[in-house]
């Protein structure tokens, strides 16, 4: 017996020494400590699979010391000394890389949409980026979220391209998922994004043709014949025109928010406008004018200045007109009117008019003190600034005291 396992492990031993291919392969996922030129084992450094491993002690989610491996970059031992090196500046300046597998896109898409719930965001925000990422999820749900390049993003948008999706669409989906990229950032999952450098596509800006008081007063007129609400809808519109508010904000002010001792309208009170902040219009005569007709044909069971048709018991404020206005501007052959064309006629009737770019931009909403209404909007006082030009003198300036002198 002692002869014939003898005799067995002799002839293993011969096997193995007479198979070199099959001892690299049994050696070849074994971890192997990296060594300086004095042959000591560097601390931290090792090597498997011929690729350069650093061996850290990082904190985890739960507050422990968890153990964790670092591929890197390196291709010799002494850039990956400095990699390892790096790797510790960071850990000590607390803004260590992720180490270990990143989430797969589509879970951090789930995690994003999961934050939405709480984060204050309108519902129709959330609907519009469920859309979008939904898309996101599907194409490109399966990469980690570190395997992500830029080809793949510009991939999808020439498939939403082809697709005949407009550049300016295919900026919003880029938008949303940039959201999702940057949350991941912070989460440390990302150092850079893939959409950093990517170009905004350019889209085809059409000249908005403007909307005059009698074009508005003639789908008024048209509402009235083809709509049930439409005194309420000539109501809307008329409101639009004279106070340059936006379509969902107009809908949810109060009588309470109409102050006419003060002639003053507040807008977004309730903290839902798009910047989320509170802005006061002042009455021009339309607009006062407008409001006292109103007030006499106000619903007395209702806060709102256009309450829901189909309230019931409830007080509820209109959801949209859109159909009303359909149906109205079909009538009066102007199928191209929208609701926002009544706000960009509330502008280009104040530049016209003389009002200061910075009063305009209050009463409108914009936070850039008037910029964009002065590039947008600016061809319009072509005749306030031939006016102006005509004071201008290339003459050196008499002062009064000198001319009082002589």
């Amino acid at each position: 017996m002692r002869h014939f396992l003898r005799q067995c492990c002799r002839m293993k031993r011969l096997e193995t020494q007479s198979n070199p291919v099959a001892l690299s392969s049994s050696r070849r996922s074994r971890y192997t400590k990296v060594k300086d030129n004095r042959k000591h084992a560097i601390r931290g450094l090792w090597r498997r699979n011929g690729a350069f491993l650093a061996r850290l002690t990082v904190e985890g989610m739960d507050g422990k010391k968890h153990v964790r491996w670092a591929r890197l970059k390196a291709g010799t031992p002494a850039e990956a000394v400095e990699e390892l090196k790096t790797l510790h500046v960071e850990r000590r300046e607390n803004c260590l890389r992720h180490i270990g597998r990143a989430p797969k896109l589509a879970d951090a898409i789930a995690a994003y949409l999961e934050s939405l719930a709480v984060s204050g965001a309108r519902p129709a925000t959330i609907r519009k980026l469920r859309c979008h990422l939904a898309r996101w999820s599907e194409a490109l749900g399966h990469w980690r979220l570190d395997q992500l390049r830029p080809y793949h993003v510009t991939g999808f948008l020439d498939g939403l391209k082809r697709d005949g999706l407009s550049g300016r669409t295919c900026n919003l989906y880029v938008i949303s998922l940039r959201h999702v990229l940057k949350r991941a950032r912070r989460d440390g999952f990302l150092k850079t994004l893939p959409t950093d450098d990517l170009p905004w596509e350019r889209g085809e800006t059409k000249a908005r043709p403007l909307c005059t008081l009698a074009d508005i007063e003639k789908v008024c007129a048209a509402g009235m014949t083809v709509s049930k609400n439409g005194q309420q809808l000539a109501d809307y519109l008329r409101f639009l025109a004279f106070s340059g508010c936006r379509e969902q904000e107009a809908l949810r002010v109060h009588w309470a928010d109409v102050d006419f001792e003060r002639k003053l309208l507040t807008v977004g009170a309730d903290g839902c406008s798009k910047n989320r902040e509170a802005r006061r219009v002042n009455f021009s005569p339309a607009l006062e004018s407008h409001l006292r007709e109103m007030l006499n044909r106000r619903a007395p069971d209702s806060q709102w200045l256009f309450p829901s048709p189909q309230r019931g018991d409830a007080d509820l404020p209109a959801r949209t007109f859109r159909e009303s206005l359909r149906l109205a501007r079909q009538e009066a052959g102007l199928p191209s009117l929208g609701f926002h064309d009544t706000r960009h006629h509330f502008i280009s009737y104040a530049v016209m008019s003389g009002v200061d770019f910075l009063t305009l931009a209050r009463w409108v909403g914009h936070r850039d003190g008037g910029v964009l209404i002065g590039k947008v909007y600016g061809h319009l006082s072509n005749e306030h600034a031939q006016a102006q030009a005509q004071r201008l003198v290339f003459a050196p300036a008499v002062l009064p005291s000198a001319a009082a002198s002589v």
